[in-house]
């Protein structure tokens, strides 16, 4: 009897103070590549004015609203009712993986103690994040790459101007030559490569994404592409063999 595979479950936690309303889309898109996403809780104080936006999104991603007040000026409170709750849900061992939308550092010890327990923390947030709370996590996404255009920006019959789209919002696809140029990139390939490969300098592709998976919180999208053989492809580094029978694909460093 074959048995179906367990679909992991996945909580995302959705800081509304620091996260646009036009990339839950995205984010959700992504998540739903590595499970479902069976809890979806945004967090903010829903009386403000900011938060309007968010609310239509709610609805059509069914995430439940948790309201928090601001009890003072200077701390923020939603940051601690997330990690609070975070916590608990940790302790019901029910969840595969956490997510977190935040462009805050302060969400760094509650993601390191995540994964403490072996659970995988998935990260989104804008490329002015804190580089502790990117290298936290298993993998971070820059949310500008997965920022939508809101098709919805004027309301017919209203005087409502259209809201203006930042020009980062717009996905943006790095040229193999500006790849070439970041050496952390190209020395993260390098690496995974050389601790992967067999005697004649080859590596699965499998297998060096699943080193740079374990070793980092890299993700090909924050490059602009949806996969780790494009960017492989572009960046122009390696030999590529692609066997014809598993459609397994394998690289080799060109200077080898």
């Amino acid at each position: 009897m074959s048995h179906k595979h367990k679909e992991d479950l996945i909580a995302l936690f959705i800081d509304c103070d620091n996260i646009s309303h036009r990339s839950i889309e995205g984010i959700i898109n992504e998540l739903s590549k590595y499970g479902i996403v069976n809890i979806r809780q945004a967090y903010g104080n829903w009386t403000k004015e900011n938060l309007k936006n968010w609310e239509d999104k709610l609805l059509e991603f069914a995430i439940k609203p948790i309201q928090q007040f601001d009890y003072s000026k200077n701390k923020n409170a939603t940051d601690i009712l997330m990690t609070i709750d975070a916590i608990d849900l940790l302790h019901t061992k029910d969840i595969d993986a956490f997510a977190f939308a935040t462009s805050d550092s302060d969400f760094t010890p509650v993601v390191m103690r995540v994964q403490a327990e072996g659970i995988k923390v998935y990260g989104f947030g804008e490329k002015k994040t804190p580089r502790p709370f990117i290298v936290a996590c298993s993998q971070f996404i820059f949310t500008e790459q997965l920022t939508k255009a809101d098709r919805k920006h004027t309301h017919i019959h209203t005087e409502e101007p259209a809201e203006e789209i930042p020009k980062e919002a717009i996905t943006l696809k790095k040229s193999g030559k500006e790849m070439r140029k970041d050496t952390w990139l190209v020395n993260l390939l390098r690496t995974a490569l050389e601790q992967t490969m067999d005697e004649g300098g080859w590596a699965n592709l499998a297998s060096i994404g699943q080193y740079i998976n374990n070793s980092t919180s890299f993700s090909p999208i924050n490059f602009g592409y949806k996969k780790l053989s494009s960017l492989i492809d572009e960046i122009d580094l390696f030999d590529i063999y692609l066997d014809e029978d598993s459609k397994q694909m394998s690289i080799r460093d060109k200077r080898f």
